[in-house]
């Protein structure tokens, strides 16, 4: 169990920062081709360390199909969904919504593997994401120019967020290893996101400056090391207690937005949030 919170924890702090490099990223490339660079960037990464990182580790194929169709959507659509609302609503409203992800996770793992939830780790769940949305929450007025559509983008992210962890923990029921499952997820996505690529533009190849490029590397390995260790946490312990641990990466969105961008200010909301959120997450562990 233990592992389970730390690579929950981790898989956070990776998520929470690749919102604010995005950001970086989204300055000269669009979604769509940044995440054609973000996401082949961590496979291809991936592939060169397999030897080292996979060594040992047994192939059991009838694993294969159920990630290789999680492939299809995640990271692919997941990232293309993220991108294109941190483009048209910014990373604190994109983080917002994206903090219903544990909610469809959560009531998805009581369905779907009959985990239970007790009092203490449904109240602190709560709290966790209400820390959360307060602390990412910003006034209309600051959310600039978009239209109402544009939400669809951040709901159907968190919705995609919350579905995969429980999907994953059934196929790592079938084949228990976070990293072949991660490396054939990003695999298939690779191709997905690639083909969307060249059938927009014409070529697989972004043509965009080389800072837009490496913001979007960078971002890509941020993202699959969140994927990775929400795998190994989904792997160690039930979905219950992971995601709503997972859900505190926007303590870390706001943090580095803070450092970063400076476009947040440390107020007595955020403070509010932050106590409701680490009181959230105390009453899952203790839970």
């Amino acid at each position: 169990m233990t592992l389970a919170i730390l690579f929950a924890f981790a898989s956070a702090a990776c998520l929470g920062a690749g919102v604010v490099t995005t950001q970086f990223g989204l300055r000269s490339v669009e979604p769509i081709s940044g995440a054609a660079i973000s996401v082949p960037a961590f496979t291809l990464l991936f592939l060169l360390l397999s030897p080292l990182l996979l060594a040992g580790e047994p192939v059991v194929w009838r694993g294969v199909p159920i990630f290789a169709a999680i492939g299809l959507v995640f990271p692919a659509l997941l990232t293309l969904m993220t991108f294109a609302s941190n483009r048209a609503l910014g990373p604190a409203v994109t983080s917002t919504l994206g903090n219903l992800a544990p909610l469809f996770a959560v009531a998805l793992a009581i369905v779907l593997l009959q985990e239970p939830l007790r009092g203490l780790q449904f109240a602190g769940l709560v709290l966790a994401v209400s820390g959360a949305v307060i602390i990412t929450v910003t006034r209309p007025r600051d959310f600039g120019s978009w239209r109402t559509w544009a939400l669809l983008l951040p709901l159907g992210g968190a919705v995609l967020r919350g579905v995969i962890p429980p999907i994953a923990k059934l196929g790592l029921e079938v084949w228990p290893s976070p990293l072949w499952a991660c490396l054939i997820g990003y695999v298939m996505s690779s191709l997905v996101v690639l083909t969307v690529q060249r059938v927009r533009r014409g070529s697989f190849v972004v043509a965009a400056p080389w800072a837009g490029r490496l913001w979007f590397a960078v971002t890509g390995i941020l993202n699959g090391l969140s994927a990775l260790t929400l795998f190994a946490a989904v792997r160690h312990g039930p979905v219950t207690l992971v995601a709503p641990l997972v859900a505190v990466y926007p303590l870390v969105t706001v943090l580095l937005s803070a450092v970063m961008l400076r476009q947040v200010l440390i107020t007595a909301r955020i403070l509010a949030g932050t106590a409701l959120t680490v009181a959230g997450v105390a009453l899952v562990l203790i839970g």
